[in-house]
């Protein structure tokens, strides 16, 4: 399997399944996903609420919820020793090792991660000790580093601050703080930005792109704005009701999009992405119609094409194939050539 990567592979997810199986029905929330991911780079998960985005970055980490599965496909991931494995079939023991040291995550609500009956400071600094053999004392020696890396003022006083003690913009960076503690070369981060408002949403993705310069690390981002998307990543993969439905790097992406559903996301996002997408002209806001679909009452077919304009009968005879519509660009669309 050592391989199976090019060299330049973090991270390859390849065919991904992922159910949530009960007694009486099964949802395929992540189905047949397949995206790479190199050292340095940064590529956006991107789709509404229900198309399996996060389930995706959970199924990475291997933190599934009962019931939920992985059923099929690889996660195949390469460690600082070059070593390649399949984090679909490690142990739970290996996984508890990978966690933190190789691939760490961070999560869009804070006060809902972060325990509010332990110091900031002690949180950060259970993370290195739970990995590294060190006394308490140099263990706080390094939360105070970390809080100082993601730009906390007085870093020394406030490590001894709760949870409820910061602003929401403050608990991100905590939250960014304990995910990078052990130096991991992976970074998720979903949704980190969702529940901030816009001047420290800028902050924290500037701050991202600082930490991602200066430590060299990989991130997965995790969104449903293609304004924060055309900011960070390099590329995207755009989700729908648990499938991948176009992939591309940021600019072919934006400047032509091949999928309806990534024009329509384009034509409701009120900022800079829409911009581009429209070669600078301004365009009025237009909603998507419907919503998506329950996971487990998925139309036949193609998944989009009860909200699609483009819509033909031969949409719903079958689901569509990855069709390679540009260079390193995929859409799952029969008419794509329309766009």
């Amino acid at each position: 399997m050592t391989d199976a990567l090019g060299p330049d592979t973090l991270l390859s997810v390849r065919n991904l399944e992922t159910h949530f199986v009960s007694r009486h029905q099964v949802a395929k929330s992540v189905d047949g996903v397949t995206f790479d991911l190199k050292r340095g780079e940064t590529v956006a998960v991107v789709g509404e609420s229900g198309s399996g985005k996060s389930v995706t970055s959970l199924s990475i980490m291997r933190l599934l919820a009962d019931p939920g599965r992985i059923v099929g496909g690889e996660i195949l991931h390469r460690d600082r020793a070059g070593t390649v494995r399949d984090l679909a079939t490690v142990s739970q023991r290996e996984m508890r090792g990978i966690r933190g040291t190789e691939i760490a995550m961070i999560f869009q609500e804070p006060m809902t991660s972060l325990n509010p009956l332990f110091t900031v400071g002690d949180q950060i600094a259970e993370m290195i000790r739970l990995h590294e053999k060190i006394s308490r004392a140099e263990a706080m020696k390094r939360a105070v580093a970390m809080l100082e890396l993601v730009e906390i003022p007085a870093a020394a006083s406030r490590v001894h601050d709760y949870p409820h003690q910061m602003s929401g913009g403050m608990r991100q960076r905590v939250m960014i703080a304990v995910a990078l503690a052990c130096n991991p070369a992976l970074l998720i981060a979903d949704e980190p930005t969702t529940a901030l408002d816009v001047t420290i949403q800028a902050q924290i993705l500037d701050l991202l792109r600082r930490l991602q310069r200066e430590i060299g690390m990989s991130i997965l981002f995790i969104t449903h704005d293609l304004g924060v998307v055309a900011e960070i990543a390099r590329e995207v993969v755009v989700m729908y009701a648990g499938r991948v439905v176009e992939q591309a790097p940021v600019r072919p992406l934006f400047a032509r999009p091949k999928h309806p559903y990534t024009k329509a996301l384009l034509a409701c996002t009120p900022n800079a992405a829409r911009d581009i997408a429209a070669g600078g002209e301004r365009l009025p806001l237009k909603p998507i119609p419907g919503s998506v679909p329950p996971i487990t009452a998925l139309p036949p077919g193609c998944t989009y094409e009860p909200r699609c304009e483009f819509a033909i009968p031969a949409c719903t005879a079958a689901v569509p194939p990855l069709f390679q519509v540009g260079p390193s660009h995929l859409s799952r669309c029969l008419r794509h050539e329309l766009l």
